[in-house]
């Protein structure tokens, strides 16, 4: 799956806070977060592993006892089920992916797209 460019289709799921999902396949989704200064994400968990990486910007991330000061470059790996949390201390952009995929984070019109990749089989190349 290919996903070009475009600067539509993000929704607001938090005051300050806007994502969209870039791509995914049978076991990953990669979604990209617009954080704007001053929004929080509140502390929660899931049962995703969510590994990250901070584009632009400025976030003071929490992962469960630990807390850092992320600058663009930095990147981040949430274990399944540890409490994280985050301030947007300046306009930001992350990028992060979610394994299994977050089906809450899929586009609405997927549904058929997503049944015919859990019924592909492919090459066992792995790159």
């Amino acid at each position: 799956m290919f996903s070009k460019h475009n600067a539509t289709d993000y929704s607001e799921t938090l005051p300050g806070i806007r994502q969209k999902t870039l791509v995914f396949g049978k076991r990953t989704l990669m979604t990209e977060f617009l954080l704007r200064a001053g929004s929080a994400v509140p502390d929660h968990h899931h049962p995703h592993e969510q590994t990250g990486y901070l584009v632009a910007g400025h976030i003071q991330l929490r992962i469960g006892d630990a807390t850092v000061d992320t600058r663009p470059g930095d990147s981040w790996c949430i274990p399944t089920n540890v409490t994280h949390g985050a301030q947007v201390l300046g306009d930001s952009v992350a990028i992060e992916i979610f394994s299994p995929v977050r089906d809450d984070y899929l586009p609405k019109d997927t549904g058929k797209e997503r049944e015919a990749q859990n019924k592909t089989t492919g090459s066992d190349l792995h790159i």
